[in-house]
Parts: C-alpha cells; sequence; structure tokens
C-alpha cells in the first residue's frame, strides 16, 4: 500500500523530474536554434515547418536520448534539498529503513522508465520522422549516402542480383544480372539491360532481357525484346540510405529491418541491433541511476547540494561516456550487441549495490 510518505516522495520525485525535463528542453532548443537560425533564414523553409515539424521531434529525441541524465539530476536535487533540511534524517531516525525509504523512490522511477520505454520503441522514432525528413532537406542536405554502381544484393536464399548502375532521380537500374543458384550449383541467370521501379510489391520492369539457363553441360539461352513485368526483392530505398535513417525507425521496423539486411548479409543489420538493444537498455538505467542518486544525496555534507550535483552530473557523464565505448564496440563487433549496450548498466548497478550498502552503514 501506498502511504503518505510514499506519496510525498514520488509527488517530489515526479515534479522535480518534469521540472527538469522543461528547464534543459529549453536549454536544449535555445543552443539548437541558436546553431540553425543560418539555416533557417537562408533555407526556403517557413516558420509552420520550423514550429511544428522540427521542434517537437526535436524536444522527443532529446528527452529520449538524455532522460536518464534528467532522472539522476532531479533525483540528487529534491534529495540533497531533503538532506539539508534534514529531513532524509528524520525519516530514517523514525524508524524507516533505508530499502523502505527507496520503494517510492522505485516506484516513480518505475513509472519515468515505462514511459521511456514506450517513448524510446515508439514515440520518439514518429516524431523523428518529420524532424530528420526537415533536417535533410534544409540542413543536412549532403548527408545523403549509398551505392550507385556495381551493387550486389543476395535478395532470396539461392537468389543474387548484380546491379551495373542505379540512377536515383529516375528509379531505374542499368545492367542487371539476376542469379540462380541450387546450393553451389548454377541454375540460371537472368540479364537486362535496364530494370524501371514500377511501385509495391516489389515491381520491376525489365527491357532488352535474356535468360541462360543451366542443366549439366547443357545451355540454353533465350532473348526477349518485349518488356517483363516482374517481382525482385529490392526497393529504391536499399540504394540510399542515411547514417541516422534508425533513428526514425519504430522497434516493428527496425526488427524487419534487422531481418531483411541479415537475409541479404549487409553488415548494417548492426546499427539496427544496436538501436533496438539500445531503447530497452537506456529505460532500465533510469532505475538504476534513481537508486544512485538516492546513495549519493541522501547523507547531508559539508559540500551541501553543490557537491551532490557535481557528483551526479559527474556520474552521469561517465555513463554516456561508457555508453558511446560500448556502441563502438558493439559495432566494430568485438563484443556481441546486446552485451555491449547492457555493459554500462551491469557496471552501474554493482556502483549501485556499493552505494546503497555504504548508505545503510
Amino acid at each position: 500500500m501506498i502511504k503518505t510518505l510514499d506519496r510525498y516522495l514520488i509527488k517530489k520525485y515526479l515534479s522535480t523530474f518534469l521540472f527538469a525535463v522543461l528547464i534543459f528542453t529549453l536549454i536544449s532548443m535555445a543552443i539548437d536554434f541558436s546553431d540553425k537560425v543560418r539555416h533557417f533564414i537562408e533555407k526556403p523553409c517557413t516558420v509552420g515547418e520550423i514550429l511544428f515539424d522540427y521542434y517537437p521531434g526535436f524536444v522527443m529525441n532529446m528527452s529520449g536520448l538524455l532522460l536518464p541524465l534528467y532522472v539522476l539530476i532531479a533525483v540528487v536535487f529534491f534529495t540533497s534539498r531533503m538532506a539539508y533540511n534534514a529531513e532524509i534524517l528524520s525519516i530514517l531516525n523514525a524508524g524507516v529503513s533505508f530499502p523502505r525509504l527507496l520503494r517510492p523512490y522505485l516506484i516513480a522511477g518505475s513509472v519515468v522508465a515505462l514511459t521511456h520505454l514506450a517513448m524510446n520503441h515508439f514515440l520518439v522514432p514518429i516524431a523523428n520522422k518529420s524532424r530528420l525528413k526537415f533536417e535533410r532537406a534544409y540542413v543536412w542536405t549532403e548527408q545523403e549516402k549509398g551505392k550507385k554502381s556495381n551493387v550486389h544484393f543476395l535478395v532470396a536464399p539461392g537468389t543474387k542480383v548484380y546491379i551495373q548502375g542505379y540512377d536515383k532521380n529516375q528509379k531505374t537500374a542499368t545492367g542487371l544480372w539476376l542469379e540462380k543458384f541450387d546450393g553451389n550449383k548454377l541454375v540460371s541467370i537472368l540479364q537486362a539491360k535496364s530494370a524501371a521501379w514500377k511501385g509495391e510489391p516489389n515491381r520491376w520492369e525489365l527491357k532488352n532481357y535474356s535468360i541462360r539457363t543451366f542443366d549439366g553441360m547443357r545451355e540454353s539461352y533465350k532473348r526477349y525484346t518485349a518488356p517483363l513485368d516482374t517481382a525482385i526483392n529490392l526497393v529504391p530505398q536499399d540504394f540510399i540510405w542515411y547514417h541516422n535513417q534508425n533513428e526514425e525507425m519504430t522497434s516493428i521496423e527496425l526488427q524487419e529491418a534487422i531481418a531483411r539486411d541479415r537475409s541479404r548479409g549487409l553488415l548494417t543489420s548492426r546499427n539496427y541491433e544496436i538501436e533496438f538493444h539500445r531503447r530497452t537498455a537506456d529505460a532500465f538505467t533510469i532505475l538504476i541511476l534513481t537508486i544512485i542518486g538516492l546513495a549519493v544525496a541522501g547523507r547531508k555534507v559539508r559540500g551541501g547540494m553543490g557537491l551532490h550535483l557535481a557528483i551526479g552530473i559527474g556520474m552521469g557523464a561517465m555513463y554516456i561516456l561508457m555508453s558511446k565505448f560500448a556502441v563502438s564496440f558493439a559495432a566494430s563487433g568485438s563484443i556481441p550487441i546486446a552485451l555491449g549496450m547492457w555493459i554500462p548498466n551491469l557496471i552501474f548497478s554493482t556502483v549501485a549495490i556499493w552505494l546503497v550498502s555504504r548508505a545503510q552503514m
């Protein structure tokens, strides 16, 4: 049952957390605006696009990335004030144990963690679609990457496609080869001078194509001049990508992209896997940093709130730095992706356990 103490601490937790989110959001928006104001003025974007397409996605994206840090600062801030006013000492002297004191913190932290989980997996990617579309059109116009010549794809088990050149504006491929294998045995080769994208579901129109089939030592060859409308597991998006396009995919879309790229033997599936595991790990981080925040700020010290905030911000910076290293190692394949995304949490969980044991002494 939730007691009066629980309601008091939960209210303190959530109100301070929301205040921290508001303050840091306004600061980040001001910094971002000063950085991009030249693009806003020089490019033909409207005020409506800036206010309703870009900044809602920007706010959601920043919140999704920094919510654990906001939680740590909020917990340290209001707990330190309570410790300075001898509220924490009075609660403990009244017979409340440290684990009992921790319970309302974990209840409030769980609410924030579940909200963060939903944001990371669904809400933030949806908001990022409009933000990234705006940035690609008006800010980072040279961000587009891709491979438009000598492209190889494994489009199905035993089916490989080679494209000599691709025109993204016309959505046409030239010099297409479609090879089919039975195990290690080559069965057929379809060669087309050009292939034009006709729309979903994966429809391509082949022109001036020929088909060569192999049956043991026998080979047959046929050439066709009439266009062929056929389905190939290939879409124009496979030729063009952005380094942050995983940020605009919901977790369901990420899973589909992981399965698709794995079937084609593409290394880009690692980036999608990292993003998927990061979203869950970051939400769990909130509970760990909540415990650390209480253990750090729950004692009245000579440095007061300033020292507590310095320690809290320092630990938050260490966590972010460690997360970046973990992402780099996971992306390079040095460690398993799931382990890499959870290493910071495992280390900070150990730190939290140690700090709690010290706080109860």
